[in-house]
Parts: C-alpha cells; sequence; structure tokens
C-alpha cells in the first residue's frame, strides 16, 4: 500500500502552524507562564475553560499525567463537545447571553485565580462574556484563540468585541478561518482540521514555561505523575493532599 499524500499534507501543515507558534508566539507563552507561576506561588487556583472541540484543548491539562495538579475545568453543561444531543446544542449554548456569568458566580474561582480560555473563533457570546465577568470579578485571563476571526469576521457578542479584546494575556494560534487546511479536486469542502493539535501544544507550552519559572524560584511545581508508573498513586496521593484546597475535580 502507498503512502497517503493528504496524510503527509496534513503533517507538513501541522508541523508549520507549530513552528509558527513556536516562533511568533514566545514571548506571550513566557509570560503567561510567568502568570500561572505567580499564582501558584502566592497561593492561588488555576482554571481552564474551552466550548465545542476548544475544550479538547482545555481538558488536556487537567488531570493528566505531566500536568499541574492545579489546573481545573471549569465546566458549563452542554458546552464540552458532543456530551448533548443533538450535538448542535453544544454550539448555540455558546450564544447565549448570561450564562458565563452563571457559572463563574457558581464556581470556586476568586479574585487573583487565573483562568485560561480557550476559543478558537473567540466570536461568540460565551467566551467573550466569560473573559469579561472573569475580569470584573478580579481574575486573570489568559486567551487562546485565533486572531485571524477577530480580523476576519464579525463578532456574535452585543458588545462587537471578541475574546482577545478582554484578556491579559492573548495567545495566536495562527489557525486559518474555516480551521480545515486541506482542499483537493473532487472534495467540496476544506478539511483536516489541526485547531486541535496546536492549541494543546500551546497549553503544553505555557505549562512547561510556569514549570521552569517555579523551579527557578526554587518552587517544587506541582506535578502529577501516571499512575501506570510504580510509585505514581502514591506520588499523586502526596500533591492532592498537599494542595487539596486547590483542586476542585476530587471530592
Amino acid at each position: 500500500m502507498s503512502e497517503s499524500k493528504l496524510a503527509g499534507r496534513f503533517f507538513d501543515a501541522a508541523i508549520e502552524l507549530l513552528g509558527r507558534v513556536r516562533d511568533e508566539e514566545s514571548l506571550n507563552v513566557a509570560a503567561a507562564g510567568s502568570l500561572i507561576a505567580d499564582t501558584v506561588e502566592a497561593g492561588g487556583r488555576l482554571f481552564a475553560f474551552g466550548a465545542g472541540h476548544s475544550s479538547l484543548a482545555a481538558q488536556d491539562v487537567v488531570y493528566r499525567a505531566g500536568g499541574f495538579a492545579l489546573m481545573n475545568l471549569l465546566a458549563v453543561p452542554g458546552v464540552v463537545g458532543v456530551d448533548v444531543m443533538p450535538a448542535t446544542l453544544g454550539s448555540a449554548l455558546e450564544r447565549v447571553d448570561g450564562l458565563a456569568g452563571a457559572v463563574l458566580d457558581s464556581s470556586p474561582a476568586r479574585p487573583g485565580d487565573v483562568l485560561v480560555i480557550i476559543s478558537l473563533s473567540g466570536r461568540n457570546a460565551l467566551p467573550v462574556e466569560m473573559a469579561m465577568n472573569a475580569r470584573a470579578l478580579g481574575l486573570k485571563v489568559i486567551g487562546v484563540t485565533s486572531v485571524a476571526y477577530a480580523e476576519e469576521t464579525r463578532s456574535r457578542h452585543v458588545s462587537g468585541t471578541f475574546l482577545r479584546d478582554h484578556c491579559d494575556i492573548v495567545l495566536d494560534s495562527k489557525i486559518s478561518v474555516g480551521d480545515a487546511e486541506l482542499t483537493h479536486d473532487g472534495i467540496e469542502a476544506p478539511f483536516a482540521p489541526a485547531s486541535t493539535v496546536v492549541t494543546s501544544a500551546l497549553m503544553q507550552a505555557v505549562m512547561a514555561a510556569a514549570a521552569e519559572v517555579l523551579v527557578g524560584r526554587g518552587v517544587e511545581p506541582p506535578l502529577l505523575r501516571s499512575g501506570n508508573v510504580d510509585g505514581g498513586h502514591e506520588w499523586n496521593g502526596r500533591v492532592m493532599s498537599e494542595y487539596a484546597d486547590r483542586i476542585f475535580f476530587r471530592h
């Protein structure tokens, strides 16, 4: 069987995008890592939010081997992906005014905490209001989005603004409007989205930067180990116990 040319083209496109965000977003990644490190050292809490497929990158840094135990998922029922029927309901909920405020008001987030908001387009009401409300509550906001949407599309929020307009730090994923890297003769729609690959890489890079800052200050990063290596469960139990008041995905 011969190699797939389209598969190779996708890898090339993803690698090119990863190279761009590595080179062009390095200062913003470092700034986001420093902000997270400052928050950890000061006793604050970390939250990540994403709607639809953007939630995948948020989930990727919550309760996982090699990740910060303090990163919590700020969950909004019905918008984390295909967990509702019909799946289109999740997209509709992203456009509901007032939902973000209700979620934040009932969350454990408090002034001085950090909220990472991941939204590819950054144009829907939910991520925009999430950022606006979070900053009003005294949280620091890191936005992970594609700036191209703010330049080439119209906001769906009544303010006419985008996620990027309400963040302390913005990380640009460089994803083109439409989130599809490939076209091909005989296939009418563009295909092969790369936003999950790139956004997840950005998130992991930020957490690596945070770990680097913390260890440089003599602070052990609150990392989890794999439960599938010897001693992993014991290690994680110690970390969970030490930071129990800042971890909200446990009983």
